[in-house]
This record gives structure tokens, sequence and C-alpha cells, in this order.
């Protein structure tokens, strides 16, 4: 991984996605998110916004995350938003909004590391997007969750292996070996070879 030119995009930590089965994730998406300021890079954050006649609304008969308190980002997560490059408001899985989109092209950054919830689809929509944009993606798996469970996190880490590559899979402490060595990509996951 090159975090030369990389930022960590930190996918829907927000109240309204946090429950008894993703609640686990919001201390390694924090140490994750220290370690990236501390290193001095770009950290972004999105929210998702439901709204009344969404498609998910009309289709999946899905009604939550419409307003506050549920979209605001977890308390532990707060002030890192303050220092964030960006928080992007999206109404649609991906981080590539125009917004998401219009950032990303405009710093250069050539990698974008994904965290947060939900790894079989707001995660896992924005590492497939990043990757047809010619981007490089990698997706943190022990720092994204699903409020869905364990059995669609593991589902969305089996689709991600196949849309994006096994070795994009990586962990937290890859991410902050990469940080210390800058080196092009992380160790262990090409040894593992996943």
């Amino acid at each position: 991984m090159s975090t030369t030119r990389a930022a960590l995009v930190v996918i829907d930590m927000q109240n309204g996605f946090i429950n008894n089965r993703s609640r686990h994730v919001i201390p390694k998406v924090v140490e994750l998110v220290e370690r990236w300021e501390a290193a001095g890079r770009p950290v972004v954050f999105t929210r998702y916004h439901n709204y009344p006649g969404s498609p998910f609304e009309r289709l999946i008969h899905w009604t939550a995350v419409q307003g506050p308190p549920a979209t605001e980002i977890v308390p532990e997560l707060t002030a890192h938003t303050d220092r964030a490059r960006a928080v992007i408001d999206k109404r649609i899985y991906s981080y590539f909004s125009s917004e998401g989109a219009d950032l990303a092209e405009q710093e250069g950054w050539t990698d974008l590391i994904f965290c947060g919830v939900a790894t079989e689809s707001c995660v896992l929509k924005s590492a497939v997007d990043a990757f047809e944009r010619d981007l490089t993606p990698w997706l943190v798996t022990d720092a994204s969750a699903s409020h869905g469970g364990q059995a669609a996190h593991d589902a969305g880490l089996l689709v991600a292996r196949r849309f994006i590559g096994a070795g994009q899979l990586i962990t937290v402490s890859e991410v902050e070996d990469s940080l210390k060595r800058r080196h092009p990509r992380p160790p262990r996951a090409v040894a593992q070879g996943r």
C-alpha cells in the first residue's frame, strides 16, 4: 500500500448502524483513525442519510437512519470528525457520491483504505467503486463490521475477495506497519496470499 497518496475512509460509523452485533468494531476504528492521523495522513468520514421514498424505503422496506441521533457519528469518533479532511453526507451505499468522487480526484489519492459499517454493503460497495475507478482499494477487515451480524460481515469479506482481490483485505496492524515502514505492500498480506 502506498501511504503517501492514500486516504483513510471511515464509512458510516453512525449511531443508527451500531448495535450489539457491530459495537465491537468501534475501538478498532478509533485505533486506526488515531494511528492514521498521527502519521499526518488524511481521514474522510461518510454519513448515510435515508429519506422518505428512498429506494431503501420503497424496495427494502428499511426506514431507519433518517435523522438524528441515528445519523450522527458515534461519540467515540466525533472529535476526529473535526480534524478530518471531510465529512461526506450521502444518500447511497458508496463513498463515491459526487462529493466523494470529486474529493478523491482533487486530492490525487491513488489508494483508499476503507473501514466502518457495514462490511457487506456500504464498505464493500465503496471498495468496488474505487476498484472500478482505477484506484487501489484496501478493506480493513478487523475495523469493519455489520449491524446484521458476523455472517453478514463474513459474506461481505467473501465477496470482497472476489471483487477486489484477496490481497486487498488487510488488518489494522498491517496498516500500522505500512505507515511505519512506508512499505509498498503489507508484508503479511503478501505472505499469506489473502
